[in-house]
């Protein structure tokens, strides 16, 4: 958890900071939808991951984006959860 402290008397300051955050998570739940989708879509065409099953069955390059993609959807989830568990104080 993340406490964030803010001292200011300025309202139009503190609802600035917080609308921030919230356009940022906002964008990071956007591209952690895209990146689902693809996955989804890889699903659909090969079947669940599993990087040994496909081995010498699928392209290495599509493994690469596959994993890439796993990589990615792991971070943005780290970085909204982050942003998610902010709590504001305001002084």
């Amino acid at each position: 958890m993340t406490k964030l402290t803010v001292e200011t008397d300025n309202n139009w300051t503190k609802k600035k900071i917080k609308e921030a955050i919230h356009t940022e998570i906002e964008m990071l739940r956007k591209a952690a939808q895209r990146t689902q989708v693809k996955l989804r879509d890889f699903e659909n065409k090969h079947g669940k991951f599993d990087r040994n099953s496909f081995y010498g069955k699928v392209d290495d390059l599509i493994l690469v984006e596959w994993e890439g993609e796993l990589e990615t959807l792991k971070k943005l989830q780290e970085k909204l959860k982050s942003l998610e568990d902010i709590t504001f104080e305001y002084k």
